[in-house]
């Protein structure tokens, strides 16, 4: 199983590949199940490819500490020492374009999990899992790509100077079953083995203009995606929404997708506590902006405790919708609202500025509170407290932040897309994601004497609506699946 993704932070790709490894590890009488680790950016050292490898006990421990090293770069350089590593990449691209024409695969080195099982812990797998999984992650094989995933990209998406049509890289899976990708995978994999590919969304290419490294993103999303659907991929969706949307763009891969929903942690459930938790936790993990010395300086007064606030769970970039959600909450502040606050949770991602320059006059009169790195026994609580929890974006691929909510026994309020009907049902209520006059309407009804019934409907819905994301609901699919395309790898050309 690609773990690449699992580098990448706190987000909701991050999280399922976290949750599904630990998940997939589970059904271990039935599957052997590895990692499979690789870099975005830069290369990985792995001096070792067989287990039998004839190396002193010492020289091979060093060789996969190397490898450890390299998944943290180079660090500082002088001028001459980064154009020496540019001139290498450059090298590396013009090998392996060459290499991508022949019949001769990337090999998969060796890593040694047993000596390294912090890293592996720490690297991967701590953002998203419980304390007592790591021993179920970590005592896992794991193997290692050793070219750069941007690397893998960029060979396969143009062409080698007169010599006709690109080619993605094969790559050595010969002895498994199965290789499954997080994403659309810049690779082939071997005669006898079935690429899967986990598909969250197509955003990339029907949103293109809400995506960071515009150019770059949409051609690393197609490019291989579409090599994937013609060398036989089966395509895992997380939602019938990304199944519709990955028809749309190829029809025939229709009979080789299924939609298993995504994993919600087990972290996420209905506990007691006191409002002053949620306080003290605003107070400990407010976004600090070096560049901004308001907000830098800002900590969330005493009247919180006793004022209701709207949660939004996301990182900061556009399809997120923050700015929509700022909007509709403004109204309810001028109007008949005043005390409403509003607790945003998320890194600034992609275009950002735009969405902070929204929040800006809000954080310095203290009404708006921006929190980051919030582990999730604390985000939790603050579901829980929540007068409710916005999911404004759109577009999605499956949103975590509502169905999180749900578990915590909170009220849920989204826009009204495709796949929060799908996933949030009865358990949620909705608004057009371009009116922020129909948010704002939405949410005063709802908080209102006169939508507490209504709310309460919804959140009595929510724990059997969550219930269907669990590990228990979601293991048996997975399973199943396995079971079906077992041994019927599909031709590789």
């Amino acid at each position: 199983m690609d773990l690449k993704p699992a580098l990448d932070g706190y987000a909701g790709v991050p999280q399922e590949t976290r949750l599904l490894f630990a998940g997939l590890r589970c059904l271990s009488d039935k599957f052997h199940v590895e990692g499979l680790l690789q870099h975005g950016g830069g290369p990985l050292v792995c001096e070792i490819d067989d287990v039998d490898s004839h190396f002193a006990p010492a020289e091979r421990i060093l060789r996969h500490s190397r490898s450890v090293i390299s998944f943290y770069g180079a660090g500082k350089r002088d001028l001459l020492a980064q154009v020496i590593r540019e001139i290498g990449k450059l090298t590396q691209l013009f090998r392996l374009r060459w290499q991508a024409r022949t019949p001769r695969p990337v090999t998969l080195g060796l890593f040694d999990e047993r000596l390294f099982a912090d890293f592996i812990w720490s690297r991967f797998f701590s953002k998203t899992l419980a304390a007592e999984k790591k021993s179920l992650v970590t005592s896992a094989n794991y193997r290692i790509l050793r070219p750069a995933r941007r690397l893998m990209y960029e060979v396969g998406m143009s062409a080698f100077p007169l010599c006709g049509k690109s080619r993605f890289l094969a790559v050595d899976t010969s002895g498994y079953d199965f290789l499954l990708a997080q994403m659309p995978f810049p690779g082939r994999v071997a005669s006898g083995t079935q690429l899967v590919v986990r598909y969250h969304d197509a955003v990339p290419i029907l949103m293109p203009h809400t995506i960071s490294d515009k150019g770059f993103h949409q051609a690393s999303h197609f490019y291989p995606l579409r090599d994937n659907v013609a060398s036989g991929a089966c395509f895992v969706c997380v939602s019938e929404a990304t199944r519709q949307d990955l028809l749309t763009l190829f029809p025939e891969a229709e009979p080789r997708t299924a939609v298993i929903h995504n994993m919600v942690s087990p972290d996420y459930f209905v506990e007691a506590t006191e409002r002053a938790y949620a306080l003290r936790i605003l107070r400990t993990r407010w976004h600090r902006d070096e560049a901004s010395p308001a907000a830098a300086s800002f900590k969330p007064g005493k009247a919180l405790i006793d004022a209701p606030y709207l949660l939004m769970v996301s990182t900061l970039e556009p399809r997120k919708n923050h700015q929509l959600l700022v909007a509709a909450w403004e109204r309810l502040k001028f109007t008949d609202l005043p005390e409403l606050r509003l607790v945003i949770v998320g890194a600034p991602g992609w275009d950002s500025k735009p969405i902070l320059k929204s929040f800006q006059p809000w954080l310095d009169q203290g009404d708006l509170v921006h929190l980051s790195n919030v582990p999730s026994d604390e985000l939790r609580v603050l579901y829980q407290h929540a007068a409710a929890t916005i999911c404004p974006s759109v577009a999605e691929g499956f949103d975590y932040s509502g169905v999180e909510a749900m578990c915590c026994g909170g009220l849920v309020i989204a826009s009204d897309i495709a796949v929060h009907q799908e996933i949030f049902q009865s358990a949620a209520a909705y608004f057009d994601p371009y009116s922020s006059e129909q948010a704002a309407q939405k949410i005063r009804y709802l908080l209102g004497k006169e939508g507490a019934g209504e709310a309460n409907e919804k959140r009595a819905a929510a724990a059997r609506v969550a219930a269907r994301f669990s590990r228990e609901s979601l293991l048996p699919q997975w399973e199943a699946f396995f079971d079906q395309h077992v041994n019927k790898s599909a031709p590789n050309t």
